[in-house]
């Protein structure tokens, strides 16, 4: 009988925190700026620089620990990692290894098989390296210090996850909880969220974990979907045909779907961890601590159930509402202004949603007022536009931010409504179109569709349908 085999995996995802500054200096954290251009002596490893610890980072690290359930160390210290690569500019890191700010917590994942509770081991603070960039053409490689120094947080996972669907719903749920938080935008593209999968397989049923191996340069959810996939059949393969697993870190190539072994996996050991000399422990006091629990915002969860009782949202639209801070805020502000919930989630998660992916706007850059959408809604039910002329006057919304009500004045878009004009345009059509009157009398009424798009059309879509229909209608059955 073929063994069967169970999948073990636990996450170290590195967070780049939201400060203007760096983590031990003054030097911006600005994303895309010239290599090198936010540097000083203390990030680039200069002798004799001494480090200054960013209260807001400290801050940040400690919302993100509350929300997810953690226990807080009150004291917590740093400490060195000692490594050795180009983009390392000390040849040490500043971590925190023996008391670490955050440990204990859990997050609730949500998959196909139902509820399950992740344990999180612990989050500590840490320095991010510099960023190697490798020139094939030129076969050398280049780094850029700009990221040195930005502040991280570390999130270690136990290794409670089995399989792909597990992994992505932990971290779908640990950026949104992160972007609610206003700690980082989780950007995996631009490095500001970053997953290393420790993997290993054992037979179904053994307690014993399998030698594990952690997979790096994933940036993206389908990549580190399908590294997981590469690297459980590569280990199952290797104990089918009696070999070993090594302990290793491995590199996994999403374009060649394939990974590669970069260096044996260090323990604590290798790095020589000891406590760094020139920052002090940090104390948190409880007066601190409840400043920082007091200011957490509504989650996303607490924000859904509230959303279908409140506003009578159905669990679906709740949920896609919520999927982003800012479109809920886009939500509720527009809501209120209107005061119809129902119309505006069928504003933003359809037409918003559809603009969004055709112009590859993500959602915290939108950019509409949430008054310029209730005005259209407004409009809309009020019958001074149809829906066809409020798709396109959304567009306009979407795009420039206009205000609908002298949008549509300045390009005559208001709705007729006049009953004479109508009757007059249906007449007009119907006069135009005898054939489609006969068979309408003779029983094929569905070519009053014909006939409604025919008095639309040469009404420029400015006619109300329902008063067309009404007035068509009538008409036709005399």
């Amino acid at each position: 009988m073929k063994k069967q085999y169970e999948t073990v995996i636990g996450l170290e995802v590195h967070v780049e925190l939201a400060t203007r500054t760096k983590i031990f200096c003054g030097c911006s954290t600005a994303f895309g700026a010239a290599p090198g251009a936010h540097t000083c002596p203390v990030c680039t490893g200069m002798p004799g620089a001494l480090p200054v610890l960013n209260k807001k980072v400290v801050e940040l690290a400690l919302s993100v620990g509350l929300a997810a359930g953690c226990e807080i160390n009150r004291c917590c210290k740093f400490d060195r990692k000692n490594y050795f690569y180009p983009d390392n500019p000390q040849n040490y890191q500043i971590s925190q290894l023996y008391l670490p700010i955050c440990h204990d917590g859990c997050l609730t994942i949500e998959t196909a098989s139902g509820e399950k509770q992740i344990r999180i081991h612990e989050i500590h603070m840490e320095e991010d390296a510099g960023k190697l960039i490798h020139d094939e053409w030129e076969d050398c490689s280049l780094v850029d210090y700009n990221r040195s120094g930005v502040p991280l947080i570390e999130i270690v996972s136990e290794p409670d996850m089995r399989n792909a669907e597990e992994v992505i719903a932990y971290l779908d749920r640990l950026r949104l909880l992160i972007q609610y938080l206003g700690a980082s935008d989780c950007k995996l593209q631009e490095g500001s969220m970053r997953a290393d999968v420790n993997l290993s397989v054992r037979e179904a049923g053994s307690e014993t974990f399998g030698t594990r191996t952690e997979m790096k340069n994933l940036n993206s959810f389908k990549a580190i979907a399908r590294a997981i996939e590469g690297e459980r059949t590569r280990q199952i393969e290797l104990l089918e045909e009696g070999k070993s697993v090594s302990q290793e870190t491995r590199r996994w190539d999403d374009n060649k779907e394939y990974s590669y072994a970069m260096r044996s996996k260090e323990d604590a050991k290798d790095y020589r961890y000891f406590p760094d000399p020139d920052l002090p422990p940090v104390v948190i006091s409880e007066e601190w601590l409840d400043s920082i629990r007091s200011s957490l915002p509504e989650l996303q969860p607490e924000k859904m159930k509230r959303y279908q009782e409140e506003y009578g949202l159905s669990e679906y639209d709740s949920r896609i509402i919520t999927e982003s801070r800012k479109m809920a805020e886009i939500f509720e502000k527009t809501a209120a202004l209107c005061g119809l919930p129902k119309k505006t989630a069928n504003w933003l998660i359809g037409e918003t949603s559809r603009l969004m992916k055709e112009n590859a706007v993500e959602a915290d850059k939108l950019s509409f007022s949430p008054g310029h959408l209730s005005k259209l809604i407004r409009m809309t039910e009020a019958g001074s536009i149809n829906t066809t002329i409020a798709k396109e006057v959304f567009e306009k919304i979407f795009m420039e931010d206009v205000d609908p009500e002298a949008y549509v004045k300045e390009k005559g878009l208001l709705m007729v409504n006049d009953d004479e004009v109508l009757e007059r345009t249906v007449e007009e059509v119907l006069a135009s179109n005898p054939q489609t009157v006969e068979e309408y009398r003779s029983g094929k009424t569905k070519v009053t569709a014909f006939l409604v798009g025919r008095i639309m059309k040469q009404m420029h879509g400015k006619a109300n349908p329902a008063k067309v229909n009404e007035i068509l209608r009538k008409k036709l059955e005399r």
